[in-house]
C-alpha cells in the first residue's frame, strides 16, 4: 500500500469521524474459558491460545505467557503504527524490527512480598530500521508511532480498568 492508497482508503473514515465523532466509539473484545489445569484459552479471531503460568511462577512453559502476550501486542501494535505512519510520510523502510522486553519480579505476583509490584517494572520497545530517511525523518516516524500506537498509549497512560463478576453457566 502507498501513501495514496492508505489515504484513499481512511479519507472517509476520517470524514465519517469528524461529521459524528460518535461512530468512531468501537468497543474491542477479548473472550477466553478457563481450560484445564492452570490454563485459560482466548480466542484471538485468528487462533485458539492457550496462556498458562510462566516458568517462573510453576508453568511448564508448553502455554503462552499472558506477560509476553501483552509484549508480542505491544509489538504488533507499534509494527502496524510505524508502517502506516512511514507510508503516510513517504519514508521507505526496507525493513523494520521490533523488540520489547519487560522486567517482571515474579515475587509479587507469587505473593512471597508485599514490596514487590505485580505486573511490568519497566517495558523497552527497540525498533530496528534499515532506510535511507533523515535523522529528522526517523525523529518523526518514532514520536508519531508513539503518538497514534493503542497499545503503547494505553500502557503509558492507562484507562479506567474495572472488574465485574457475572453469574450462570459460562
Amino acid at each position: 500500500m502507498n501513501a495514496d492508497e492508505l489515504r484513499a482508503a481512511q479519507a472517509p473514515l476520517k470524514e465519517r469521524y469528524r461529521e459524528s465523532p460518535e461512530s468512531a466509539v468501537v468497543t474491542l473484545r477479548a473472550h477466553g474459558r478457563a481450560g484445564e489445569g492452570v490454563t485459560c484459552s482466548v480466542d484471538t479471531g485468528r487462533a485458539l491460545v492457550v496462556a498458562g503460568l510462566h516458568p517462573a511462577t510453576g508453568g511448564s512453559g508448553q502455554a503462552a505467557c499472558s506477560g509476553n502476550m501483552l509484549l508480542d501486542a505491544l509489538v504488533a501494535c507499534a509494527g502496524v503504527t510505524l508502517t502506516a505512519v512511514a507510508t503516510s510520510l513517504g519514508i521507505e523502510l526496507r525493513s523494520a524490527s521490533l523488540q520489547a522486553e519487560g522486567d517482571l519480579d515474579f515475587r509479587g505476583t507469587l505473593g512471597v512480598s508485599k514490596e514487590a509490584p505485580v505486573g511490568f517494572r519497566n517495558i523497552r520497545l527497540q525498533f530496528t530500521l534499515d532506510t535511507d530517511a533523515s535523522e529528522e525523518q526517523l525523529d518523526t516516524l518514532l514520536r508519531l508511532t508513539e503518538r497514534y500506537c493503542v497499545v503503547y498509549q494505553t500502557l503509558a497512560h492507562p484507562p479506567a480498568l474495572a472488574v465485574t463478576r457475572g453469574r450462570g453457566a459460562a
